[in-house]
């Protein structure tokens, strides 16, 4: 479960998101830090039973630094004010699939797939839906998939309005041909938080995107 400290940490930090603020409580920050490594560790020991490409992860594969890359950003907040973390065979640098867990309260959410991909990754997985749509088709309308997740995430910034370049606007699988982003999201609810057995839960539910994640990262390591 998530502790109480963590959440309040966090919605202080998001009232006061300031270095002021977060210099003076670094004794906290300290207890959040401990607290997100713990998460962290527990949700890669419980994935990895069933994911064997998570075995060798280590919490600095997974997580993200508090401070927020302001460079180009209109929120000049220096501080995140969310847990995150990415669980995937490549790392959360790299451009393969992998799961997500989001941790902020009334916000929580995960999530898994690939997110954006750059070009050349987007056009392996256009090729590989193109030759195999059966298998997504079949991952997508899972009962358990369904009704964790109910679909793709799709709306007009991560979905083309029209076909994408060689493929035709008729292609049994166009729907997906569409994707420039091939995720899937569900929302955690607080109580979801407080559970005991909030890891074990979450893996099982996360698990259900395994197969995604599979025919994702077939599609990019596939010459």
């Amino acid at each position: 479960m998530v502790q109480d400290s963590t959440l309040e940490f966090l919605e202080d930090l998001k009232k006061n998101n300031n270095r002021e603020w977060f210099q003076a409580n670094q004794d906290r920050y300290k207890k959040y830090k401990q607290s997100y490594k713990e998460i962290v560790e527990a949700f890669i020991a419980e994935m990895s039973k069933y994911d064997d490409s998570l075995k060798h992860l280590e919490f600095k594969n997974c997580s993200f630094r508090i401070n927020r890359d302001i460079r180009f950003a209109k929120d000049k907040s220096p501080y995140k004010t969310n847990m995150g973390f990415w669980l995937s065979a490549g790392q959360k640098s790299s451009n393969l699939g992998g799961y997500y867990v989001h941790i902020e309260k009334g916000a929580s959410f995960i999530a898994g797939g690939l997110y954006c991909p750059e070009s050349g990754d987007l056009k392996k997985m256009r090729r590989e839906i193109d030759g195999f749509y059966e298998d997504l088709e079949a991952i997508v309308t899972n009962k358990e998939f369904k009704a964790i997740y109910g679909d793709f995430d799709r709306d007009e910034n991560n979905t083309l309005k029209t076909s994408p370049k060689g493929y035709e606007k008729d292609h049994p699988a166009i729907e997906f041909l569409r994707l420039k982003s091939f995720t899937a999201t569900a929302k955690l609810d607080d109580s979801d938080l407080k559970d005991e057995n909030f890891v074990a839960h979450t893996t099982q539910r996360l698990l259900v995107l395994k197969p995604l994640v599979e025919f994702i990262n077939r599609a990019l390591t596939t010459e």
